[in-house]
């Protein structure tokens, strides 16, 4: 295996970037501001997530990619090479990287396409597309070519995919749309409907990270949160504690408890008892919300764990992934 392969976790919310050898070099926002003015990119990841909702009207914040799919693919095609470049040095492009890259297990051909484009128009020698939770699980550590059954639910930013693995591939899958965004989009619903608050993206998912729980926590805790008064127009700042945020977030999450129940009810009989017995395994940062794997248990009867490092899990088991053809090969 050349030491150019490279795995990406193309995602809503962040890009990661996974280098054989040296594991997740790179993790940085899907975000890209640039001047529409002009058409020309000002900053790319970090630098222009901290631009999003502070720029001048000619500047604009977007992220190429809503819901896990490019809604707009001139800048996510910017965006690759940069991250790629960033991630290896520019010395590669002597030798062309193999590249795979993940997408949601719900897309379709037409939206692979245009990752797999996009992925070869920013250097790459070879594309594989590869299916979210089957890179999450190979991430996650499962061993997937034994026939037995693993449960993944990968909450991402802009997606949810929820599959049951056997023998290398997906038996029954489903994919939403509520994810790590919605929560954050719930909580600023909240405030405003609540509070009489309007606060921003950023701010809402400070509270997600700080005090979001989506189960009761033994105590209750607070946050002092700074935002717009509707009624009046001016600064004000309320104090927000978990108990709501508990009720924000019930219908994102319960969503989501539906989707797994919905794809455990599509489960064939051997599967679902293999299921029962090893657990289901949350990866992707929504994993990491508060009181997610205590929701999903008591909903399912079923153990539920997160991963160890649920964020990299997916970007780890792309990049996996192309070692993990060859030896499929070799048999």
């Amino acid at each position: 295996m050349a030491s150019s392969d490279i795995g990406i976790d193309l995602g809503t919310a962040s890009v990661l970037v996974y280098v054989n050898g040296k594991g997740v070099v790179l993790k940085e926002p899907s975000v890209v501001a640039y001047d529409k003015d002009t058409n020309q990119i000002k900053a790319i990841g970090e630098e222009a997530r901290l631009m999003l909702g502070r720029t001048p009207g000619n500047i604009v914040a977007v992220r190429p990619l809503r819901q896990g799919v490019i809604s707009d693919y001139r800048i996510t095609e910017k965006m690759l090479k940069y991250f790629i470049q960033k991630a290896v040095g520019k010395s590669f492009f002597g030798r062309r990287p193999r590249i795979s890259v993940c997408v949601p297990s719900g897309a379709t051909e037409v939206e692979k396409r245009a990752v797999e484009d996009a992925t070869y128009q920013a250097g790459a020698r070879d594309v594989y597309v590869i299916e979210e939770p089957v890179a999450a699980a190979i991430g996650a550590g499962i061993d997937i070519s034994r026939a037995c059954g693993n449960m993944i639910v990968d909450i991402g930013g802009g997606t949810t995919d929820v599959a049951i693995i056997s023998l290398n591939g997906v038996v029954v899958s489903a994919s939403i749309k509520v994810a790590g965004d919605d929560f954050d989009e719930a909580i600023l619903k909240f405030m405003r409907r609540r509070h009489n608050l309007l606060v921003g993206e950023r701010t809402a998912e400070d509270i997600k990270i700080n005090i979001g729980t989506c189960y009761k926590r033994p105590e209750n805790i607070t946050m002092d949160i700074r935002g717009r008064n509707l009624v009046t127009g001016l600064p004000k700042t309320v104090t927000i504690s978990s108990d709501e945020t508990e009720e924000a977030l019930r219908e994102p999450t319960s969503q989501i408890v539906d989707t797994i129940h919905s794809v455990l009810e599509k489960t064939p009989p051997e599967l679902a008892a293999d299921i029962a017995d090893r657990g289901i395994v949350l990866t992707g940062g929504g994993a990491l919300l508060h009181g997610l794997e205590d929701l999903i248990e008591e909903n399912t009867g079923i153990t539920t764990m997160t991963a160890e490092e649920p964020l990299t899990a997916v970007a780890v088991g792309t990049g996996k992934y192309i070692q993990f053809l060859n030896e499929k090969k070799k048999e």
